[in-house]
C-alpha cells in the first residue's frame, strides 16, 4: 500500500493554500508559464537530434560524481538526460559556444541531474 503524501502549506511565502508538492495548484502554473516551453528554452532540433544523442552515446552510465547524490567516484547507473556542463545552456549562449555541441555536456541519471537542478538551477525545483 503506498505511503500516503501529507499536505502542507504552499512553499511561496505568504499563500496560505495547501498542496501535497512544493507549490499549490496556481503558482505551480505561474511558475510553469514563467518557465516557457522547452523551444523558448532553447532546446530545438539541435538539441533533439545533436547533444542529447551525442552526450549519450559518449555518456551511456551516469558520470555524477557529487557526493551529495549519495555515492562516491562515478554513479554508474544509465544516463537519461544529457546536461550542460560546466557552463549552462545560457552560459554558453552568451559566450558565443554552440550549446548543441556535445562537447558541453554531461550525461546524468534521473536522480542526479534532478539533485543537481535543485543545487544549480535559480530557484531549483520546488521554490
Amino acid at each position: 500500500m503506498p505511503k500516503s503524501q501529507s499536505w502542507r502549506v504552499c512553499s511561496v511565502p505568504r499563500c496560505p493554500e495547501y498542496t501535497q508538492h512544493g507549490k499549490c495548484d496556481d503558482h505551480r502554473r505561474e511558475a510553469e508559464k514563467q518557465r516557457g516551453s522547452a523551444r523558448q528554452r532553447g532546446y530545438g532540433k539541435g538539441h533533439v537530434t545533436r547533444f542529447r544523442p551525442g552526450v549519450l552515446a559518449r555518456d551511456p552510465l551516469c558520470v555524477c560524481t557529487n557526493e551529495t547524490c549519495g555515492h562516491r567516484g562515478p554513479c554508474g547507473q544509465p544516463s537519461v538526460h544529457a546536461d550542460h556542463w560546466p557552463l549552462s545552456r545560457r552560459e554558453l549562449v552568451a559566450a558565443g559556444l554552440d550549446p548543441n555541441d556535445p562537447e558541453h555536456g554531461r550525461g546524468l541519471c534521473g536522480p542526479c541531474h534532478s539533485s543537481s537542478t535543485a543545487r544549480e538551477q535559480p530557484g531549483g525545483w520546488n521554490r
